[in-house]
């Protein structure tokens, strides 16, 4: 069991950055919601469509799975810092994505979980304690991150959002380079 403990927080501390950078923006209940339910959903059900997907490719993503979300984080990332420096002063326009934006942003942060599914198969883990176990434990870091976020969102003011976007390339490279 302590093994899985240290697989989930290993896999959800890429939904701890993740979330800081959006909490930046600004928290507030509807996004904390949002957030831990796709965040979550996304990182409990990934290792179970590992599993089922299988072995080949499991193995053909495994070497992938960091660079891939890792780029994914760095594009979004790229864009809300794209965006914040070329609006126009007076616009409020937010960090914080929509639904979709989130959906996007969940699958980025839970790819390396597919190869985990098939790892789990191979080492006749109890993939539902392992799959719920991942959730809860992404579900915390997640809620974590925001409730940082939001309080270094309140320090940085109106450059809150370039910070956000800055926290979710850095993200991006972590996950890419496997450090995170």
């Amino acid at each position: 069991m302590l093994a899985l403990l240290l697989v989930a927080a290993s896999v959800g501390l890429d939904n701890l950055g993740a979330a800081t950078a959006l909490g930046v923006s600004g928290v507030d209940r509807k996004l904390r919601i949002r957030v831990a339910l796709i965040f979550g959903v996304f990182e409990g059900a990934m290792p179970i469509i590992g599993l089922v997907l299988g072995h080949s490719l499991a193995r053909d993503l495994g070497a992938a799975a960091d660079p891939i979300g890792g780029a994914l984080l760095g594009v979004a990332g790229t864009y809300a810092v794209a965006t914040e420096l070329l609006r126009e002063k007076g616009s409020t326009r937010s960090l914080e994505p929509g639904t979709k934006g989130l959906i996007l942003l969940a699958a980025a942060l839970s790819i390396d979980n597919l190869v985990i599914g098939f790892a789990l198969g191979t080492y006749h883990a109890n993939l539902v304690v392992a799959a719920v176990t991942i959730a809860v434990v992404s579900v915390a870091l997640s809620l974590l991150g925001l409730e940082l976020g939001r309080r270094l969102g309140d320090r940085l003011g109106h450059r809150s959002e370039l910070v956000g976007g800055v926290v979710l390339i850095l993200v991006g490279v972590g996950i890419g380079t496997g450090a995170l």
